[in-house]
């Protein structure tokens, strides 16, 4: 293989592809090896870990066809290192040549033979607009767990709702739910898929760019995503997910309406005085008194001090205080579309739901925390 390209477009590629392998095994004799195959003046550069893969495709100046497979981290951080401008690559079965301006470098590589191959995609395929997918996947891939010892925590519901598409997450602490009605096509009948919320966290960044479309092809046990040059394939995570309608009530006695913006602030301000918790120790939470006329919320902690502060807003319902994880609360405030937010709650002890006023097609449910 023998290529020349620009740093910039070499660099972009490389570390977008080594995101799937994030320092994990990619396979037997492969540790977080980064696959590049030319094949005229296009170089597909792909990363893996076997339950995710990315690759991407950079326009090259190519003269001999091949496939290297290298280290991935070493291979990104000397592109990174060179000066700007073009890069040269040249590598066979045992070794990879980079050079840049005045430097050269000379990298061991694996066999390409046990780098992993992803599953073929599903025989079908649906195109979605990117716009709706994108916020829907902004307000839900927060509520998935990041912990592996419950792996159906771990990965977004995609289950086929009214015509359209349910994204759901919950790391049993919240609940956050977001259909889309106009994705249509990707789900038949009552199927339901669980996505890593890991790849679909990629997917998101991806589709903040300029895309205006996404091809999803699924099949019996992987999806893919194609946007653009940009290929991102998960192995779907087997197992049930939990009953999550059970844990939505259907009565609220008490309501909250809040402007979102100013809920939000207050809570980032009164949580500076939330201590950072030690491992397995919960975070100082932040108590929200519901009233008439206003909302106080307060942080206190005795090492530290105490942080109050009052928002107007319009209540309905007793008099309580309700005591939430700062971080959760925060994350789901920010979720909400629109300029204000509907909390419904029970009693103090019971979840609560947020909304945006006027907005129903996304619930984000939270669990209080005890206070003493």
């Amino acid at each position: 293989m023998k290529l020349r390209c620009e740093r910039d477009s070499l660099l972009e590629a490389l570390a977008l592809a080594s995101r799937a392998g994030s320092g994990r095994s990619s396979g037997p004799g492969t540790p977080a090896g980064t696959r590049l195959a030319l094949s005229s003046d296009r170089l597909e550069v792909t990363g893996t870990d076997q339950d995710l893969t990315i690759s991407t495709q950079v326009p090259v100046a190519g003269s001999v066809d091949g496939v290297v497979v290298a280290p991935g981290r070493l291979l990104t951080d000397i592109v990174r290192a060179l000066e700007p401008g073009a890069v040269v690559l040249q590598g066979d079965e045992d070794e990879l040549h980079v050079s840049g301006g005045r430097s050269e470098f000379m990298l061991r590589v694996y066999r390409p033979g046990d780098f992993p191959q992803p599953a073929p995609p599903g025989s079908s395929s649906v195109r979605l607009v990117t716009a709706g997918l994108a916020e829907g996947l902004r307000q839900v891939v927060r509520a998935a767990s990041s912990e592996n010892y419950r792996p159906v925590l771990t990965g977004v519901l995609m289950a086929a709702e009214g015509g359209g598409i349910r994204l759901v997450a919950t790391d049993s602490y919240r609940l956050a739910v977001k259909d889309l009605p106009g994705a249509q096509g990707v789900l038949a009948g009552d199927q339901r898929v669980l996505v890593p919320s890991r790849a679909l966290s990629e997917l998101q960044r991806l589709l903040s760019s300029d895309a205006t479309s996404v091809e999803v092809h699924l099949g019996a046990h992987d999806v893919r995503f194609d946007v653009g040059q940009v290929r991102v394939v998960a192995r779907l995570i087997e197992g049930e997910f939990p009953p999550y309608r059970q844990l939505i009530p259907f009565n609220y006695p008490n309501k909250l309406v809040i402007g979102r913006q100013a809920f939000l602030d207050a809570v980032h301000r009164v949580r500076l005085m939330a201590r950072e918790p030690a491992a397995r120790e919960a975070p100082t939470p932040v108590r929200v008194s519901l009233g008439s006329e206003m909302v106080q919320l307060s942080v206190i902690t005795n090492e530290v001090g105490q942080a109050v502060e009052e928002v107007d807003a319009k209540y309905e319902g007793e008099e309580m205080t309700i005591a939430f994880n700062p971080q959760f609360l925060a994350e789901g405030v920010d979720a909400i579309g629109g300029d204000e937010v509907l909390l419904e709650a029970q009693d103090p002890v019971k979840p609560v739901t947020l909304k945006g006023v006027d907005k129903p097609d996304y619930l984000y449910l939270l669990m209080p925390v005890k206070v003493v």
